[in-house]
C-alpha cells in the first residue's frame, strides 16, 4: 500500500523520467559539430539541473517520510535489485566513462585518464563511508534501549492490568527511539546522494563540453534501458534474466 508521500513522488518520478527521455532524445540527435562550446555547456548544464531537481524534491519527500526511499513502489524489481542506499551506486559511472574509452566514443589524454581515476578511488572510499555508517544505523535497531522496549512490551502484554498504562508508556517511549532511527536513515540517504552528485560532478569537471554529453548520453541510457528492461521483465513473467554487464559495451554507445 502506497503512503501519501510514496504516490506524490511516484507521480513526480514518472514525469521526471519522461523528461530524462526526452533529454536523451535530444542528446541522441545533436550534431556534435553543428553547436559551439557555449552550446554544448548549456545543454550539459540543463541536465545537471534536472539532476539536482530530482535530488532537491526527494529530500523534501524524505523529510515526511524516509522509509519509503528505502522499499520504493514506483521502481521495477530489477531497479531495486540494482538500488544502493535509495539510489545508484556512484563508482558505476566509471563504467560509463570506460565503456566511452573502448568504444573510442571520447579520445581521453592521459591527464583526463589520471584525474579520473584519482576521482574513482576518491568516490570508492566515500562509498565505504557511508556503507560503515548505514551499518552502524542497523546495528542500533539491536542496541540497549531498543532491547528494553521489546521486553518491556512483552510484560505488559502479560499483565492485563498494566495494559493500558504500559501500552501507552511503551508507546511514547518506541516513537521515541524510531524518529531517531528514521533521522539517522535520512541522514544515510542524504551521504549517499551527496556522493553521487560528487561522483556526477567529478567526472563533468575532467570532461569537455563534447565528451560531457557523450558521458550524459551514457549514464541517461542506462538509468532508462534497466528501467524499461526491468519493467518489461515485471510484465513478463519467465522472462529471461538480463545481465547488466554487457549493456556498458553493446548497448550504450
Amino acid at each position: 500500500m502506497k503512503s501519501p508521500v510514496g504516490e506524490r513522488f511516484s507521480e513526480f518520478f514518472d514525469k521526471w523520467i519522461c523528461q530524462l527521455d526526452g533529454y536523451l532524445q535530444q542528446l541522441v540527435r545533436v550534431s556534435r559539430e553543428g553547436l559551439s562550446e557555449s552550446e554544448q555547456q548549456t545543454l550539459v548544464s540543463k541536465l545537471t539541473a534536472h539532476y539536482k531537481e530530482y535530488y532537491t524534491v526527494k529530500w523534501a519527500a524524505a523529510h515526511e517520510d524516509v522509509l519509503v526511499f528505502y522499499c520504493p513502489v514506483w521502481l521495477s524489481k530489477l531497479e531495486n535489485a540494482y538500488s544502493w542506499l535509495t539510489g545508484w551506486k556512484p563508482s558505476m559511472i566509471f563504467g560509463v566513462v570506460e565503456s566511452m574509452r573502448r568504444k573510442s566514443v571520447a579520445e581521453l589524454t592521459e591527464e583526463q585518464v589520471r584525474r579520473i581515476e584519482q576521482l574513482r578511488v576518491k568516490i570508492k572510499l566515500e562509498e565505504e563511508k557511508v556503507e560503515r555508517e548505514m551499518e552502524r544505523q542497523q546495528v542500533a535497531m539491536a542496541d540497549r534501549k531498543v532491547v528494553e522496549l521489546v521486553r518491556k512490551a512483552r510484560r505488559i502484554r502479560n499483565d492485563e492490568l498494566l495494559v493500558v498504562v504500559g501500552n501507552h508508556q511503551v508507546e511514547g517511549l518506541v516513537e521515541v527511539a524510531l524518529k531517531g532511527v528514521l533521522a539517522g536513515l535520512e541522514r544515510v540517504m542524504k551521504a549517499a546522494d551527496c556522493v553521487r552528485l560528487k561522483a556526477l560532478k567529478g567526472v563533468l569537471d575532467v570532461l569537455n563540453p563534447s565528451q560531457s554529453l557523450d558521458f550524459l548520453a551514457g549514464t541517461c541510457m542506462l538509468q532508462i534501458q534497466i528501467r524499461k528492461w526491468g519493467q518489461n521483465r515485471d510484465n513478463q513473467k519467465g522472462s529471461n534474466p538480463i545481465i547488466l554487464g554487457e549493456l556498458h559495451n553493446n548497448v550504450i554507445f
